[in-house]
């Protein structure tokens, strides 16, 4: 009797075994297997055979993994303390090396990012933090993936998130805007003038090249007063009559004696 017992519990865990021995990997996942604690090969996606007590499997999803980097402290180069956080996407390229070079190659990749963005931003002013992202996410990224190389990790892609800053920095940086604004209108203003008086000087050199289109302008000019509802005309005289009328007075004016 127990022999028969023993023997229906024995067949129990070897259907048990051979069961454990099918895995199936969803496509995203592979599957890392051991031989007796040594590194044996790379297995997945679909129906694959571990056997058990000499083989061990560890899983791993090789989509990409979208990290959120906590908002760091960092100091720019101008001396200007922000708070910065960002986003990296990264997944996994070759299985093997995510497993055995590094314990856990998520929380790496997580402190990496972290201490290189302290590490890039404070090389750069507060402007170029504003202004220049792409530049700032080219080199992190550059950065993280040379680095995470080793580990069988891309990183595709950072992107710089927000970039806070306290409220007197606000502020003077508000002004430092208005200021800007104020300087740009006022040398646009003075080119206008520059131009105008360009402009001027152009007119007035054919105008005193040409005396008919000189008179002309002047019947032009009283036809626009004379259109105007006003009670006063004014004639201008050119400067020429009076020079004219000038110099015969003093040729009639007798000598004194």
């Amino acid at each position: 009797m127990i022999t028969y017992y023993f023997t229906i519990a024995l067949v129990v865990l070897v259907l048990l075994l051979l069961i454990s021995m099918f895995r199936i990997l969803r496509e995203y996942e592979r599957g890392v297997i051991f031989l007796l604690g040594r590194f044996y090969r790379v297995k997945g996606p679909g129906l694959i055979i571990v056997v058990p007590l000499i083989q061990q499997m560890v899983r791993v999803d090789i989509r990409t993994v979208v990290m959120d980097v906590p908002t760091q402290d960092v100091i720019s180069k101008d001396n200007v303390s922000v708070k910065v956080n960002a986003v990296v996407y990264y997944r996994v390229i070759d299985a093997q090396p995510a497993i055995i070079n590094v314990e856990n190659f998520h929380e790496a990749t997580s402190q990496l990012a972290q201490t290189t963005l302290r590490s890039v931003l404070g090389q750069y002013e507060l402007d170029d933090m504003l202004s220049s992202r792409d530049t700032l996410n080219n080199a992190i990224q550059s950065i993280l993936d040379k680095q995470t190389d080793s580990w069988g990790i891309k990183v595709s892609n950072v992107e710089i998130k927000h970039v806070d800053l306290n409220e007197s920095m606000i502020r003077a940086i508000a002004k430092q805007a208005e200021a800007e604004r104020e300087r740009r209108a006022k040398v646009i203003h003075a080119l206008g003038e520059q131009e105008a008086a360009e402009k001027l000087s152009q007119a007035a050199k054919i105008l005193s090249q040409q005396p008919q289109a000189l008179q002309l302008r002047y019947l032009q000019t009283l036809t626009e007063i004379a259109g105007e509802n006003s009670n006063t005309v004014v004639f201008p005289l050119p400067i020429e009559l009076m020079q004219y009328l000038k110099q015969a007075t003093e040729t009639m004016t007798p000598p004194a004696k």
